[in-house]
């Protein structure tokens, strides 16, 4: 069931493998969930999908502004290429609210290599386009969905959150570990290059070794979550 308390959590792009499978743990977790995707028929049978996975209703679709109004944390799960465009059509819902951008600067079909938009970072780019009215965070860009809708398989890979804003920051890594998702701080959006990098070596060690989900975690700090 939904626990009343924790805040409403809209995943656009929730059609999507990785925007489906993080919907799912947080629905699993009780959180209410709201898939968005560019049609509400395409966002409805996500939700339908994930809700026969829970065994009852744990997420509904909407299209991508609707669920965006809805609620109060949006989590943007659309590829690279649709990343801009989807934020300018949700906007004028995210004033007050923390978007957690997962984008990954990916251009096939080289995505083994890291491809940077100006070499900088492409989730500090939204918050330089929506203003300080919008707490961006980025999260979850090295989690590869492969496991996620399985949830007898533990995650190994960890999280790197950066947001310019403390935080929101710490909401979101309340967020992973409420899924049972290591995740840590470092730093702000500019450090966000590096989980955006990242995800294509990871990428090129999967194809490499022949592995599904390879991931990182980070040594010498105890855990805090």
């Amino acid at each position: 069931m939904h626990d009343e308390s924790r805040p409403v959590i809209a995943v656009l792009g929730g059609s999507g493998k990785e925007g489906s499978g993080l919907a799912f743990r947080w629905a699993h977790a009780g959180f209410p969930v709201i898939i968005g995707s560019r049609t509400a028929e395409k966002a409805e049978q996500a939700a339908r999908e994930i809700n026969e996975l829970l065994g009852r209703d744990g997420a509904r679709g909407l299209d991508n502004p609707a669920a965006a109004a809805a609620a109060s944390i949006v989590v943007l799960t659309v590829p690279f290429a649709a990343q801009r465009q989807t934020v300018e059509d949700v906007r004028h819902a995210l004033a007050g609210k923390i978007l957690v951008d997962v984008t990954v600067p990916l251009v096939p079909p080289k995505v083994s290599r890291v491809q940077l938009p100006g070499g900088r970072s492409a989730v500090e780019a939204m918050q330089d386009l929506l203003g300080d009215e919008v707490k961006v965070v980025s999260a979850f860009q090295n989690i590869s969905a492969h496991h996620l809708k399985d949830l007898n398989h533990k995650i190994e890979c960890e999280v790197l959150v950066c947001s310019n804003d403390r935080a929101s920051a710490d909401t979101v890594i309340g967020l992973a570990s409420a899924i049972g998702l290591g995740a840590w701080y470092a730093g702000v959006l500019a450090n966000s290059v590096v989980a955006e990098a990242l995800t294509s070596v990871l990428i090129a060690i999967n194809q490499r070794y022949k592995v599904p989900a390879s991931g990182i975690r980070i040594t010498g700090v105890p855990k805090q979550n």
